[in-house]
């Protein structure tokens, strides 16, 4: 099970010694979290996620170029057009859908064959970081093989759920945990002595 961290803005270096597999990086002005700066030198064993919200292609190849993102989270209305033009240039494309009881699943199908991962986040107001968690069980619905990102208000409380889910059959496809919000002292600033709880209380779980 991978773990991403996401929101980065403030404090990247002290998360990188924690050694997520993913880290990302918010590109929607109207985020709290919006990255508009320098960005430290980050190892390339930790994939850099760009997060975008119905940003032009033009856009978002520019922040790929610039800050040297291996994929790009798209958390807005991209059609599945957009997700083609990005895979074609060699960027891995995670796509994202908010969640909700009555979830129709068979909106995904455009997407299948477009997209490396898809996102499961909790439908919300904002295009993610609502601080809350969705019903998992919804996920039992699950009808394509493609990996997913289970995300969504997910915190140390929630570390007996996520055990409990990774032996249920619909997490057979589930491929990284998405941290955010609930791992901040101020939005963008990471609780390093809670994420490393929380990375290390999952490890020795999922080790036993």
């Amino acid at each position: 099970m991978k773990l991403k961290v996401c929101g980065m803005k403030f404090n990247p270096v002290e998360v990188e010694a924690l050694q997520p597999d993913y880290m990302g990086f918010i590109f929607w002005e109207k985020s709290p979290r919006y990255l508009n700066g320098v960005l430290p030198s980050i190892s390339r064993k930790i994939k850099r996620v760009g997060v975008f919200v119905n940003a032009s292609v033009e856009e978002i190849l520019q922040k790929v170029t610039a800050y040297g993102l291996q994929l790009v989270q798209l958390h807005g209305q991209e059609p599945p057009e957009v997700c083609k033009k990005l895979k074609d240039l060699g960027i891995g494309v995670i796509k994202v859908f908010g969640v909700e009881e009555t979830f129709d699943f068979s909106i995904l199908k455009p997407y299948q064959d477009v997209c490396d991962f898809y996102l499961f986040d909790t439908k919300g107001k904002l295009p993610g970081g609502n601080g809350y968690a969705f019903d998992w069980e919804v996920l039992e619905n699950y009808p394509s093989t493609k990996p997913f990102f289970l995300s969504g208000g997910i915190g140390m409380e929630n570390i007996d759920d996520i055990l409990i889910f990774l032996y249920r059959p619909e997490s057979k496809y589930c491929h990284a945990i998405d941290v955010n919000s609930r791992f901040e002292t101020k939005p963008g600033l990471k609780d390093i002595e809670k994420l490393k709880e929380f990375k290390k209380r999952l490890e020795n779980e999922l080790s036993r």
